[in-house]
């Protein structure tokens, strides 16, 4: 059975990202789930000098071994100010001094929403054209917009034609 970490790109306790991120990876069949909570990841802020005194946290260790250990990945950013949310961008920073290549290699959904009629559009745009440097192979991406209209805890997306969209996108993925 493939196992697919799911996580959302946000600290918040109660993060409509990793909601998304969840009932994603729920819709793919015969898999089994691990969800990430980044306030699990919380380290310092990165910087050289944190690092030379310090050394990579055993955090972001354990944040590369848990993406390590995925056969497929499931992340929703949270879109801050237009880009990833500076708890996300931490973890990643982070976890890029233990490899370049953080993502590993490892295919992967990207997705984003908001409470806004984008999405998530600009953080999802960044991401899906870099994370391939650092070591994804972004198999698909879906934006799901105005999240509170479109996305119940219950049912998941509410909206037929955005959650046609996602399965669309999760049934040309082979897992």
């Amino acid at each position: 059975m493939k196992k697919i970490i799911a996580f959302g790109g946000s600290s918040s306790k109660n993060s409509i990202n990793k909601q998304l991120a969840v009932y994603a990876a729920s819709l793919f069949q015969n898999v089994d789930i691990e969800v990430l909570d980044l306030n699990d990841y919380d380290m310092p802020v990165f910087s050289v000098d944190c690092e030379k005194d310090n050394g990579i946290p055993p955090l972001a260790q354990d944040f590369y071994a848990k993406i390590g250990s995925a056969d497929f990945i499931v992340l929703s950013l949270a879109e801050h100010n237009g880009a990833y949310s500076s708890a996300f961008k931490n973890t990643l920073d982070w976890a890029s001094r233990i490899d370049a290549k953080t993502f590993q290699q490892k295919p992967m959904l990207l997705l984003a929403t908001s409470p806004g009629a984008r999405g998530g559009g600009s953080v999802l745009d960044i991401a899906t054209k870099r994370f391939p440097f650092q070591g994804a192979v972004v198999k698909g991406s879906f934006s799901l917009p105005t999240f509170f209209d479109n996305f119940d805890a219950v049912n998941g997306i509410i909206n037929p034609e955005l959650k046609k969209q996602l399965l669309e996108i999760i049934d040309s993925i082979a897992l």
